[in-house]
């Protein structure tokens, strides 16, 4: 008889056993991640053109990492970089719930086969692979599949150690909880849910389970109830990695979480016909008992059939799933001119090709609001009211501060992006971008620094005449222009564009630039206007041509010249 001290001594081993299987499967993961990470970007982000292909690229995405966790949160950060749309997201999740189908029967061969003799070469050839730089994540990822089929073994083994069937007080606990109530599955539904939430990891609990069912101990309506809770809980991976994120992640997020709760209430609605007919799949009789070690197979098989089949009835109502969520985050009113970060969120990040992905929309996205700050500037070129004056310049002023906070943040983040495993390509973006960055913020400064010049004038009681104040309208123009040019840089393919429009306007502005001095210098001389008026209007004359050196400088970066 296993005594007290067994039983502890035992349990130990169970959860040092969970411990190593996550630390496998997470291992395993981001191995996988790190070695396709070029190639993940561009199958999520390419082969989502309808409903169906999303799906099946969610399934498939989620088959090679082996965690629906990473896709899910992978597809809430491309809705967060505006790779992809809402609806296109919800398909890709819908996929991920079929694709993690597939660990649950890794577990259930783990615990019905011994796989120990094929799990000690695994560690050896990859720790030989790690220490080969080259192919060190193949290596890691030998040995994070290899930690996971131990742990599976070490799990089988710990499970017949207890030999809990011959324990009468557990036998008469488990017993005791009456199986026909839809009462008693919704307890353990919420049981399943609240673990899973709490551990972060859904083939933890998952393993549990199966231990519990192959022992004789858990009955499978039970057993089924738990895997259920499962599906619910893994949902909180990705909802607490969207809290930072834009209202379009957090959607994508909440989408997640209401189909697998749908999926839930009309599992429940049919509970005991749906799981007996997936008892019946495997040949295993919920009546009878018996035959214990077909039970992981039950799960695994209940596992696939629900996600397949709620995938299958509800991918026809993404439209209406979308607007459901849409309803419960509505959109804030936000009237604050702000640089905010709307795209990039370091707890978004999964692997560092996609987080480049995330900064080349912020950085063009601080390109766009840099010329938003530019059109301020315009209007108080044409201002003449003095308070509309005042407050066109503390708004300026506000965004310049801002601006530079942006420029950190994002320089910041590639930094964090670096440290990551890149493929050459994505380290020459990174370095385009820190460039970029750079030059956007010293047109930030270059906008303050006018306003902060026609701030003076006024205060000083100075007056442009009508050719000063045109010919000024004229040069903000052309530098607003350069400044249209440099975003559909920024937002463009470079093999489909061209420099030539940004050169010209460079030329426009520096030809006027001249023309403007030499015509200010004779003013001042033939006395048509005082020399403090004089200086003022050569001072934003010169900065508006610096400001388009600077826009010419972004866009140099983006062609990486």
């Amino acid at each position: 008889m296993t005594s007290t001290q067994d039983y502890i001594t035992i349990l130990f081993k169970i959860l040092g056993t969970l411990g190593l299987l996550i630390f496998g499967m997470r291992m395993m993961s981001t191995a996988l991640q790190k070695l396709a990470g070029p190639q993940l970007r561009h199958v999520l982000g390419r082969l989502t053109t309808n409903r169906f292909m999303g799906m099946l690229t969610g399934a498939g995405v989620t088959c090679a990492v082996q965690s629906s966790s990473a896709t899910t949160v992978m597809t809430v950060s491309f809705v967060s970089a505006g790779l992809l749309t809402l609806g296109q997201a919800i398909s890709v999740i819908m996929g991920a719930n079929i694709g993690t189908t597939l660990t649950a029967w890794i577990m259930s061969l783990g615990f019905n086969v011994d796989l120990t003799n094929v799990v000690f070469p695994a560690f050896l050839v990859g720790i030989l692979l790690i220490y080969h730089k080259r192919h060190r994540y193949v290596g890691d990822f030998l040995f994070g599949i290899a930690f996971m089929f131990f742990s599976l073994v070490l799990l089988s083994s710990a499970g017949k150690e207890l030999d809990l069937e011959h324990n009468a007080a557990v036998m008469e606990f488990f017993a005791s909880f009456d199986t026909s109530s839809h009462l008693t599955i919704l307890a353990f539904l919420a049981i399943g849910t609240i673990i899973t939430c709490i551990v972060q990891s859904s083939a933890a609990v998952m393993a549990i389970t199966i231990l519990l069912c192959s022992t004789g101990v858990l009955p499978i309506y039970l057993g089924i109830a738990l895997v259920m809770g499962e599906n619910i809980g893994t949902t909180a991976t990705a909802n607490l990695a969207a809290l930072g994120a834009n209202t379009e992640a957090r959607r994508a997020a909440l989408a997640h979480l209401m189909f697998n709760v749908v999926g839930v209430m009309w599992v429940m609605c049919m509970f005991y016909p749906f799981v007996n007919v997936v008892c019946s799949l495997v040949g295993y009789d919920p009546a009878a008992g018996g035959n214990v070690e077909r039970l992981p197979v039950v799960l695994a098989m209940f596992h696939t059939c629900f996600n397949v089949t709620n995938t299958a009835l509800l991918i026809g109502f993404i439209p209406q799933l979308e607007r459901l969520v849409r309803w419960m985050l509505p959109d804030k009113e936000n009237h604050k001119e702000k640089f905010e970060l709307m795209y990039i969120r370091a707890n978004l990040i999964q692997t560092p090709e996609i987080a480049v992905m995330q900064a080349q929309k912020e950085t063009a996205h601080y390109g766009k609001r840099t010329q938003q700050m530019f059109a301020m500037v315009i209007d108080a070129i044409n201002s003449t009211q003095g308070k509309q004056q005042e407050e066109l310049f503390q708004r300026i002023e506000q965004e310049e501060d801002a601006s530079d906070e942006v420029e950190i943040a994002i320089a910041r983040f590639l930094e964090q992006v670096s440290e990551g495993h890149l493929s050459d390509d994505s380290k020459m973006k990174v370095r385009q971008m820190l460039r970029e960055i750079g030059e956007l913020e010293s047109i930030g400064d270059s906008c303050y620094r006018l306003a902060r010049t026609l701030h003076r004038r006024d205060e000083l009681g100075l007056t442009f005449d009508n050719d000063q104040q045109q010919h000024l309208a004229q040069m903000a123009q052309l530098c607003d222009n350069a400044l249209t040019q440099m975003n559909e840089a920024l937002n463009g393919r470079v093999q489909d564009m061209d420099m030539s429009q940004t050169y010209y306007y460079e030329n426009q502005i520096n030809a006027m630039r001249d023309e403007l001095k030499a015509a200010n210098v004779q003013a001042v001389n033939e006395h048509k206007y005082p020399y403090a008026v004089g200086t003022s209007y050569s001072d934003l004359v010169g900065e508006l041509e610096k400001l388009g050196d600077y826009v010419v400088n972004v866009v140099e970066a983006r062609f990486g010249k």
